[in-house]
């Protein structure tokens, strides 16, 4: 019999990609938080675009590219030093305050736990553990085993081919509604984090099996 897996995506999910406002309020001041929006919106963009391209690259590259886009955009004008500071800053970024607890009370109900990432698995490793929540999980997924991004169905195939569970049996857990719909299209089951109460989903026609405001009400809910 097949183990209910749950995969959690990290960017966004686990770990706050705004995390890095602090950093860049010291170098732009109130330009941070649109800084911080654009360069993650801009960081996607590019993973999705080389991903049609068929041109993979290290998802940091994504990010770094990213970051000289919205310097550009916003003429900004940050140093080579500020840059540097800020791609360091985004792999020391926190988890939000639900994910310890609740991953711990999933590991009580002997569900695997693993982490399914666009990012290299030696970046979210080290990401989790600065984090203080890597000895939470099972394993790691990495979509560089593939040399594809997600949302293309062969990542979310692989996924549950790699820690052996079936489709239905396997469920990605994730605050991007891109993700979600990607993992449903694949056959997966699917939960969306819906971290702000004014995100939308995305008008497709199809539904996560499960929308949840945090992690917390994730555990609470396969509790029961």
């Amino acid at each position: 019999m097949s183990k209910r897996a749950l995969a959690f995506d990290v960017y966004g999910t686990l770990i706050d990609t705004h995390g890095v406002v602090e950093e860049l309020s010291r170098r732009i001041g109130e330009r941070a938080g649109e800084f911080s929006q654009r360069w993650r919106e801009k960081q996607l963009e590019y993973a999705f675009r080389r991903g049609l391209m068929g041109a993979f690259v290290d998802f940091s590259q994504c990010t770094r590219e990213a970051l000289e886009f919205v310097d550009r955009a916003l003429g900004t004008r940050l140093s080579d030093t500020d840059k540097e500071r800020l791609m360091a800053t985004y792999g020391q970024l926190p988890a939000f305050a639900d994910v310890a607890p609740a991953l711990e009370r999933l590991g009580q109900l002997r569900m695997q736990r693993v982490a399914f990432s666009n990012g290299s698995r030696q970046a979210v490793s080290q990401l989790l553990d600065q984090a203080g929540v890597l000895d939470r999980f099972d394993d790691i997924v990495s979509v560089e085993e593939l040399k594809r991004f997600k949302p293309d169905p062969a990542v979310y195939a692989h996924l549950h081919q790699r820690i052996e569970a079936d489709a239905h049996d396997t469920w990605l857990v994730s605050s991007n509604p891109f993700d979600v719909i990607g993992a449903k299209h694949a056959g997966l089951r699917a939960v969306w984090v819906r971290r702000s109460a004014e995100a939308p989903f995305d008008p497709w026609g199809g539904e996560p099996d499960m929308t949840v405001a945090d992690l917390g009400e994730l555990a609470s809910a396969f509790s029961q």
